[in-house]
């Protein structure tokens, strides 16, 4: 059985709608709490997919947290191999400090709630993540950092407040600003968790998430479970290939 780590920041922002099709496509499915668990216990090499999840620290803050720097370096390790590696919000991020972009708070202010994606430049060559691209689907966005696109990566997306929402790295690396993983019917655990950033950030409420949530949340579930199954077939298309030219 093929295996997925997840490396998780914080206990609601888990893999979400992912972990069902995850193991719909035969993956045995395991966590890594980062700041708890060591990176010095595991190989960054041997998972056939790790997926970094997202968290409301920041990849700079390694002073307070110091843990990020083996985190930075055990992803490097493996970016540089090109195994087959997904980050999303806070670990697009982290894949941008391994692969030496810079990560700093963004200048346009936080970008939390619902909104649309643009194509990026390279986006024509990943045909399944057009599910995601366009005015007629919302995807939620909850961030305030952002990043420098790393050199030699593919840019995806943008969104209208920031210009790097998505990049490729290689032929398996996958980093995502935005939240393709949220479960609709989990909106509760995240205004919970997120409590204090709503309650301090100007211009969002939770009456506002809740209702934008049952608006946008049934296509943008749809888009976004066409673009998970079209990723992993993509995965799994890699392998073949390479075992033929090798």
């Amino acid at each position: 059985m093929k295996t997925a780590l997840a490396l998780r920041h914080v206990a609601f922002e888990d893999l979400g709608q992912l972990a069902p099709l995850l193991k719909k496509n035969g993956y045995q499915v395991s966590y890594f709490d980062v700041g708890v668990d060591s990176f010095a216990h595991v190989s960054p090499l041997d998972a056939d997919l790790v997926i970094v999840l997202g968290g409301p620290i920041a990849v700079y803050d390694t002073a307070q947290y110091p843990y990020l720097r083996a985190e930075i370096a055990w992803l490097r390790a493996r970016l540089l191999e090109d195994l087959p590696t997904l980050g999303i919000c806070l670990g697009a991020q982290l894949m941008a400090a391994a692969l030496h972009a810079r990560v700093y708070p963004g200048t346009s202010g936080k970008e939390i709630g619902w909104g649309p994606l643009r194509a990026g430049a390279h986006a024509v060559e990943l045909p399944w993540f057009h599910q995601l691209v366009g005015q007629d689907t919302r995807v939620l966005h909850w961030h305030g950092d952002t990043f420098d696109l790393p050199e030699g990566a593919r840019h995806l997306a943008s969104s209208a407040q920031y210009p790097n929402q998505a990049f490729a790295w290689g032929e398996n690396c996958l980093a995502l600003q935005f939240h393709p993983e949220f479960d609709v019917r989990m909106v509760e655990r995240w205004l919970i968790g997120h409590a204090h950033e709503i309650a301090h950030t100007r211009n969002i409420s939770l009456a506002g998430l809740r209702a934008d949530a049952e608006q946008y949340g049934r296509s943008f579930e749809a888009a976004s479970q066409h673009f998970w199954q079209g990723w992993l077939r993509s995965l799994n298309g890699n392998k073949e290939e390479m075992r033929r030219t090798a």
